[in-house]
């Protein structure tokens, strides 16, 4: 049974929180081909990284501000289309709320929206792509999300479902456990652990500061 002592949680959104693949692919899908460029690869290249940084990416030639802000808008009317993964809900509620942070891709608008009508209680510390200047892999947003908490990152535990934001996690020099939902487990290996959703771990209040989370 493995277990992670710790002293914050940090979370990224799509994928973590939020089953929001169909949405990406749609928009994301969409946007390559009205490009001529290949919808696969595309909608590979988008989770885990910011809109902009996936137009200039891919698309080089266009103007990444316009573009993203467009793709966004798309992205925001796909609502119906978004789920919680099992079990997140529940784990937030159960954690002290100055010990856990979100750590997204997503635009503070789209993150807060997604949030709230999925019944996430507000987190205290929330790093989106409009805070940062280098999204994932860079280890940036996740620099910012144990700031945020005022606590070292040695001593997060993340949870990530992307390989750019797991390398995220890596290099700022926090363990990740990585989910199940976007990608297979051959292209997660910089993971510590693997979960399929939230249903079977626990975390415990071990003492002042200190979370001992238990995968089961």
């Amino acid at each position: 049974m493995p277990k992670f002592e710790c002293a914050a949680i940090l979370f990224d959104m799509d994928g973590v929180l939020v089953d929001s693949t169909a949405a990406v692919a749609g928009t994301w899908g969409r946007w390559a081909l009205a490009h001529s460029l290949d919808p696969q690869r595309v909608i590979e290249g988008a989770h885990g990284r910011r809109t902009i940084e996936t137009v200039r990416a891919f698309a080089p030639h266009l103007d990444a501000d316009a573009e993203s802000s467009r793709i966004e808008s798309a992205e925001a009317m796909e609502l119906d289309t978004v789920s919680v993964i099992p079990g997140a809900v529940a784990l937030l509620r159960s954690l002290p709320e100055a010990q856990w942070g979100v750590v997204t891709s997503a635009t503070r608008p789209m993150a807060g929206s997604r949030l709230r009508d999925a019944g996430f209680p507000t987190p205290r510390v929330l790093v989106t792509a409009d805070d940062v200047v280098h999204g994932k892999p860079n280890p940036e947003p996740y620099w910012k999300g144990a700031a945020g908490l005022g606590i070292a990152p040695e001593l997060c535990v993340v949870f990530e479902d992307s390989p750019a934001g797991i390398s995220a996690g890596r290099a700022a020099g926090m363990r990740v456990i990585g989910l199940l939902t976007t990608y297979p487990p051959e292209q997660l290996q910089q993971a510590q652990a693997l979960i399929q959703d939230f249903t079977r771990i626990r975390v415990d209040l071990k003492g002042p500061g200190n979370l001992e989370i238990v995968l089961s």
